[in-house]
């Protein structure tokens, strides 16, 4: 992981709540891959009201997906309908911005799965999330093994991983 330095001063506009940084700079972040030119961002409802009126020219509406995309930034109202507060849990806070959860860009990824790149991605991440997992083990071992110590004569209908 890595403190990705985004410059959101050139907006000219303070977020009322910190906005929650999505795809492929979020991806970068958790060293999964390089990012592409754009920054994409999901903003609390307010904030995106705000900024739509200090950029009217600048507006996408994708399938009822609102956002506005000011310089290299696409600041969204949602991403396939999930919104800031669905996405919030677990995230990452910077400065002045969050990172959005690894979980919870699996679950975006997933969604936009049926295009190649979003496909590959949702595999790095699974990748990424087994890897994190797997770090677990030994100490999922040792609480197992103490649980086990505790009972006399296991007979195991299955046993595998060791």
């Amino acid at each position: 992981m890595n403190n990705l330095q985004i410059d959101l001063s050139k907006l000219n506009y303070k977020f009322i709540k910190k906005p929650l940084l999505v795809g492929g700079k979020a991806m970068e972040y958790y060293g999964l891959r390089k990012s592409g030119n754009d920054i994409d961002f999901i903003a609390y409802e307010e904030d995106i009201k705000n900024l739509i009126k200090i950029y009217p020219g600048r507006v996408k509406d994708l399938w009822g997906d609102l956002g506005v995309c000011p310089f290299e930034f696409e600041i969204w109202r949602s991403i396939s309908y999930l919104k800031y507060e669905d996405l919030l849990s677990k995230a990452k806070e910077m400065d002045d911005y969050y990172v959005i959860s690894k979980y919870n860009l699996l679950l975006m990824k997933a969604l936009a799965m049926d295009k190649e790149k979003y496909l590959n991605d949702t595999k790095m991440i699974v990748k990424s999330l087994i890897d994190d997992l797997s770090k677990q083990y030994d100490s999922e071992r040792s609480s197992v093994d103490a649980i086990l110590s505790e009972v006399r004569d296991i007979k195991f209908i299955e046993k595998s991983g060791w």
